[in-house]
């Protein structure tokens, strides 16, 4: 399983480990010496960037943007290291503020994970829209079958209404003027 989700630009990231010496006593390390912030790698002029175009960008069409990666171990106390591949993103327009990602899987290319995230808005207007117009999460059954029937329901709805609204609206395309967003 991979996850891909925000990550603080003051995160506390750290190289690996070092590998133990032979006859070296003690706890094996969890982590290596600490990296900078993201924040400051950021400002760096050392740090390379990559322009990218990424198409969907959030509803809007394509959209490029540079991006620098790399890996690193995130750390917290009491909690177990976890190599990450993290992801600067930041806007030639200067549009939005430089942001970071972080995914689980080190290989996973910049790219594609950027890409990943920004997919994720497509399923957030799906549900708010699912929410707002047909009550899904507001179920009033107490059962656990009726919650796993009317929720599949509610989906298979809600796919049927959004598949005859587009082929209603790719028919009339001369004639029909859209007055509302849904």
């Amino acid at each position: 399983m991979t996850f891909i989700t925000r990550l603080r630009l003051d995160a506390a990231l750290y190289e690996p480990a070092p590998p133990r010496r032979p006859g070296q006593r003690g706890r094996p390390r969890i982590k290596g010496e600490r990296l900078p912030n993201l924040s400051v790698v950021a400002e760096e002029a050392k740090t390379v960037w990559k322009p990218t175009t990424i198409a969907n960008w959030y509803g809007s069409g394509e959209r490029t943007v540079e991006v620098s990666s790399r890996t690193a171990v995130w750390y917290s106390t009491g909690l177990f290291a976890v190599p990450v591949r993290w992801v600067l993103i930041r806007d030639p327009e200067g549009e939005f503020k430089t942001r970071a990602l972080l995914c689980t899987d080190l290989d996973a290319d910049p790219e594609e994970i950027l890409s990943w995230f920004v997919m994720r808005w497509q399923l957030e207007v799906t549900f708010q829209q699912m929410r707002r117009h047909l009550g899904f999460e507001t179920h009033r059954q107490w059962s656990d079958t009726a919650i796993r029937r009317t929720t599949p329901a509610l989906l298979g709805l809600f796919s049927l209404d959004t598949l005859f609204g587009h082929s209603w609206m790719r028919q009339a395309a001369g004639t029909f003027r859209r007055q509302a967003g849904w």
